[in-house]
């Protein structure tokens, strides 16, 4: 593995958080204050600059802020709207997207998407289903996503049928659970506890 990573990492951390009942970027995972602060600790190894998006500065741990934290001031809680404020920021032709709720993704796994990108707009990962936030976006859909916004369009898989986008297969659903509520929250929790492949 050549390490870091070519490209910057954004962690999106500015959902609403509706079907948890709280912000679950700020909820404690594992040894760590927050699962926020987790997904940092185990990216930062492996990219040379990360970065969290967000609707308000809610992170103490986070150094050079001025920097590394995006803030998307829109009213509108979107992940489009999420990826045009990063794309103004960020210059580099392409960036690892991830969701802060997404913390067994595995390095990896990461990995293989950002070598598997190198012809592609956006390079996805799939299992059963699609994650639609978990792989390599480039910063030249800035435009488009301008248009999308135009149109009131908000649906991330707007972007991807519309763009070249590359899909790759990962056989471990696990790996890719989405922390929406208590339930998966405690899920996650239990398959780390008895792995540490995800650490």
């Amino acid at each position: 593995m050549s390490k870091p990573f070519k490209i910057p990492c954004v962690i999106l951390c500015g959902g609403r958080s509706s079907r948890m009942g709280e912000d679950k970027s700020l909820l404690p995972f594992c040894n760590s204050n927050s699962l926020t602060q987790y997904q940092y600790d185990k990216l930062k190894p492996f990219f040379s600059e990360i970065y969290l998006s967000s609707k308000i500065d809610k992170f103490d741990f986070l150094i050079n802020k001025d920097k590394y934290l995006i803030l998307d001031r829109n009213e509108i809680f979107s992940p489009i709207v999420a990826l045009q404020t990063i794309f103004k920021i960020i210059k580099t032709p392409k960036v690892f997207i991830l969701t802060v709720d997404t913390p067994l993704v595995s390095i990896d796994s990461i990995e293989k998407l950002i070598n598997e990108s190198v012809n592609s707009d956006i390079c996805v990962a799939q299992t059963q289903r699609v994650h639609n936030l978990c792989g390599v976006f480039s910063t030249k859909l800035d435009n488009f996503i301008n248009k999308m916004l135009i149109n009131d369009i908000h649906k991330v898989g707007y972007l991807l049928k519309n763009n070249n986008t590359k899909y790759i297969d990962f056989d471990n659903d696990d790996e890719f659970i989405n922390l929406n509520n208590k339930d998966e929250y405690k899920r996650a929790l239990s398959i780390i506890s008895k792995s540490n492949k995800y650490i």
